[in-house]
């Protein structure tokens, strides 16, 4: 017999020799239907694995992003069965699961697939799925793994095993179909009864361009058709919530191919968006202590050398600016820790000084590659809402639980109640990705351990996502249609204090080394009014959007009445524009719709008689005649719950 530890901490004893499966079915019948995957001692396997000794053991179905990733990766085989059949001569390359499903890099030769082509595979596909073929990983000698494709004349595939060594060679079978696999599959292919192809696009083997070009066919597949019905209604609303239209429609932001790629433009109403986060942060950051700096858009080479950041990220970044003075060389900012390090530097501190909190909403530069810039989620200018905290180690703990707090307070502001904390470790067989010592590292990350625990947050813990100077404790969000975004971020470093020699003199006159917490509640401006954007679809909170009425004169002979109301509700902290075009008011009233205006006041001779205004809200419609002190009142109790309540 031997014991299988489940993740709760029951014990279970089974006959050595038992599969994860067997597991699964001795905690209930019902249970072992729709578990697809396991993890055997922190190592994905497939559920019929024997387990031949003691073991923790983890059962996947697929709610579980494990269970996803095998169920995905597991339909990328019956992808390439597919396309084998339907395209004769074609060679396999790679095919993995991804975020949202999987995706088969192919060369096509002589063939070639269009959009047209991809209710065929979809039908071969669902063909060969209710095979109910069984997936089998098999070890093959590095010899006999050459000599089957080289025989098929697929140099990619023999690629990648002479890079291999014997004993760390799988096969994967299903049905008629073999291919190069490190495992980690679903029981058989009949569990996957719905697959949509998603795209077709070209791909450099390996991602160099220097290689040839490869055809990439993207998939998604389910368990059930009624769930890749809902995915695809999902992503219909995406596709109407997607941050580049609706910042397009809004008239938020804009890009210019004169300014240049991923250098955004922020319009008056984006622009008005912005300050009002801006300014809600300041204003809270003021409350906890934090004290207002600002840095230059550029710094000497040496501070990034200094740092680390030129080492680490130096060839992917902006080219150094050379000035007139020989060997002088400055580069665009690409982090603002190392500027507030130097401020941090010009007095001399005390123990009594601490914590420190100096904090700015910096613009930093980095230099993305073209093909992964994407509207405002990914750019080469962005502000961080960046503060950098200098505490004694005594009080890292507790400064960092202040952070939390101020995390939490900005996302219950606006909306964003379905988050998990990341505790992003570093990857202890990698550590030459990482600066600074083991002990601090120690430290760092059994500081972040104990305060999530601490605030009761909801965690899941990722090795080798650490920054390279230190742990962190990243806020993954999920919005509206359930897509989770990594926005708010917390770090505990040890190590830039000691590259910067940052000091403070202790209660026994010793000199001694601080701790920074590095913190950014929205992580980046850009970034965050992205996902802010796609969340409330363009409407956003009433607080926070850049004109809250619309006052819609019926006739031109009204427009100064409208006027009038305006400045009246300036008065009461409204914001507001009064719409003089010569349209008439149904016009006016659809536009500010489409504009997602929260309210519209008509005015027309009644409302000028009797110095009231007709209300309408958005998406609701007529909600009644008030004064302008009522309606104010309304505006103003609204906004003041919203804040209040978090």
């Amino acid at each position: 017999m031997i014991k299988i530890t489940l993740p709760d901490g029951a014990v279970k004893e089974l006959p050595k020799g038992s599969s994860a499966m067997d597991v699964a079915i001795s905690i209930s019948e019902g249970f072992a239907r729709n578990v697809i995957s396991a993890k055997v001692n922190d190592k994905t396997v497939e559920v019929t694995t024997p387990i031949t000794s003691d073991a923790n053991v983890t059962l996947y179905t697929f709610d579980n992003e494990e269970g996803k990733k095998a169920f995905w990766h597991s339909s990328a085989h019956i992808l390439a069965q597919a396309l084998e059949k339907l395209y004769p001569g074609i060679k396999l390359t790679i095919g993995p699961a991804i975020e949202n499903g999987f995706y088969y890099d192919v060369d096509c030769g002589k063939h070639t697939i269009h959009e047209s082509d991809f209710k065929k595979i979809e039908d071969k596909f669902l063909e060969l799925a209710r095979e109910k073929a069984d997936f089998s990983l098999r070890e093959v000698s590095k010899a006999d793994a050459l000599e089957k494709y080289k025989s098929e004349g697929n140099e990619y595939k023999v690629e990648l095993i002479e890079n291999l060594n014997d004993g760390e060679i799988t096969f994967c079978d299903h049905s008629d179909f073999t291919d190069l696999c490190r495992g980690g599959h679903i029981p058989n292919t009949g569990i996957v009864k719905a697959v949509k192809i998603m795209n077709v696009a070209g791909a450099y083997w390996r991602a160099d361009q220097n290689n040839a070009q490869l055809v990439r066919v993207y998939g998604i597949s389910f368990p059930k058709q009624k769930m890749l019905t809902e995915y695809l209604e999902l992503l219909e609303q995406a596709k109407q919530r997607d941050h580049r239209k609706l910042g397009k429609e809004l008239e938020l932001f804009a890009f210019s191919d004169n300014v240049g790629q991923g250098l955004p433009l922020w319009l008056p109403k984006g622009a008005m968006l912005r300050e009002r986060l801006e300014s809600f942060l300041k204003k809270a950051q003021l409350k906890a202590g934090y004290l207002p700096v600002v840095t230059p858009h550029i710094g000497h080479k040496n501070l990034y050398i200094t740092s680390g950041h030129y080492e680490k990220y130096g060839a992917d970044s902006f080219q150094p600016i050379l000035t007139p003075h020989e060997g002088e060389e400055f580069l665009l900012k690409p982090m603002n820790c190392p500027h507030h390090c130097e401020i941090y530097k010009t007095s001399p501190r005390s123990y009594k000084d601490l914590p420190i909190r100096f904090a700015e909403f910096g613009t930093v530069y980095r230099y993305e590659q073209s093909g992964e810039l994407h509207g405002l989620t990914r750019v080469r200018s962005f502000t961080q809402d960046d503060a950098h905290l200098f505490c004694r180690p005594d009080q890292v703990e507790e400064e960092f639980m202040k952070v939390i707090d101020l995390v939490l307070y900005v996302f219950g502001a606006l909306g964003f109640e379905d988050f998990t904390a990341q505790i992003s470790l570093r990857d202890p067989d990698n550590k030459e990705k990482y600066i600074g010592s083991d002990e601090n590292w120690e430290k760092a990350e059994q500081a972040i351990i104990n305060t999530a625990k601490a605030k009761g947050l909801k965690t899941v813990v990722e090795t080798g996502e650490a920054a390279f100077y230190g742990p962190k404790l990243d806020f993954m969000v999920k919005d509206a249609l359930g897509r989770s975004w990594q926005l708010g971020t917390i770090q505990v470093d040890y190590n830039l204090p000691e590259r910067f020699e940052l000091e403070y003199k202790g209660s026994d006159n010793e000199m001694h080394r601080p701790v920074m917490i590095h913190r950014a509640p929205f992580g980046s401006m850009e970034r965050f009014v992205a996902v802010l954007i796609e969340h409330c679809g363009g409407n956003f909170p009433l607080w926070l959007t850049p004109e809250q009425v619309a006052i819609l004169p019926v006739s031109e002979k009204y427009n100064e009445n409208a006027q009038n109301i305006l400045k009246l509700l300036n008065n009461y902290d409204i914001r507001g524009f009064v719409d003089e075009r010569n349209e008439k008011v149904g016009r006016k009233i659809r536009d500010a719709e489409v504009g997602k205006v929260p309210f519209m006041l008509i005015i027309g001779e009644k409302e000028a008689e009797t110095n009231v205004v007709s209300v309408r809200k958005h998406g609701e419609g007529d909600i009644g005649e008030f004064s302008i002190e009522e309606f104010a009142n309304i505006i103003n109790d609204e906004v003041k719950k919203d804040l209040n309540n978090n």
